[in-house]
C-alpha cells in the first residue's frame, strides 16, 4: 500500500498543483502517491492555471492532466500526510479535522524549510509576472526535504 500524500491551496489551480507534480517526480511511484486539492470549490475539475502548467513544463514535469477538486473530510482517512500552502488554509482544514490524530496529519508546508515560522507559500495568481517562478522554486526547495524525509521514514 503505497505512503498517500495530499497538497491543498485555496482554488487548487496554482500551487497544490505544483506541489503535487514537483513532489511526486522526487518520489519513488511504487511507495508513494501525491495528489491535491483545494480549500474552496471555484475550479472543480479545472486544469491547473496556464502559468503553473507552463513553469512546471519549462522544469520537465506535466500537471496538465490535473484536475481541480475540493478537500474533504474524507481526505484525513485517505491520505497520510496533508501539506498546506498558507495558514489561512492550515486553519480551514484543521477546523473540518474530527480528532487529534486526523490533525496531525496537517503541516503547513514551508514549516519543512522554516520549522515552526509559519511562512506562507504566496498566492501567485494575481502576483508579479515571475511570481509562478519563484513558487515553482520555493516548492522544489521544500519538496526536496520532504522526499527525502519520506524516503527515509518509509524504507
Amino acid at each position: 500500500m503505497p505512503v498517500k500524500i495530499l497538497m491543498v491551496c485555496l482554488g487548487n489551480i496554482c500551487r497544490s498543483p505544483l506541489a503535487e507534480g514537483i513532489l511526486a517526480s522526487k518520489l519513488p511511484k511504487n511507495k508513494f502517491t501525491v495528489d491535491s486539492a483545494g480549500t474552496g470549490s471555484w475550479h472543480i475539475g479545472h486544469s491547473p492555471d496556464d502559468r503553473s502548467i507552463a513553469v512546471a513544463k519549462k522544469n520537465k514535469i506535466n500537471i496538465s492532466h490535473q484536475k481541480g477538486r475540493q478537500f474533504s473530510t474524507a481526505d484525513f482517512d485517505e491520505y497520510d500526510y496533508i501539506y498546506v500552502m498558507d495558514n489561512s488554509n492550515y486553519d480551514d482544514v484543521i477546523e473540518l479535522a474530527e480528532n487529534q490524530e486526523q490533525k496531525q496529519k496537517v503541516q503547513l508546508i514551508l514549516n519543512e524549510l522554516f520549522p515552526n515560522e509559519k511562512v506562507d507559500v504566496p498566492d501567485p495568481y494575481f502576483g508579479l509576472p515571475n511570481g509562478f517562478e519563484i513558487i515553482y522554486n520555493m516548492l522544489n526547495d521544500v519538496c526536496e526535504i520532504i522526499a527525502k524525509k519520506l524516503i527515509e521514514k518509509h524504507k
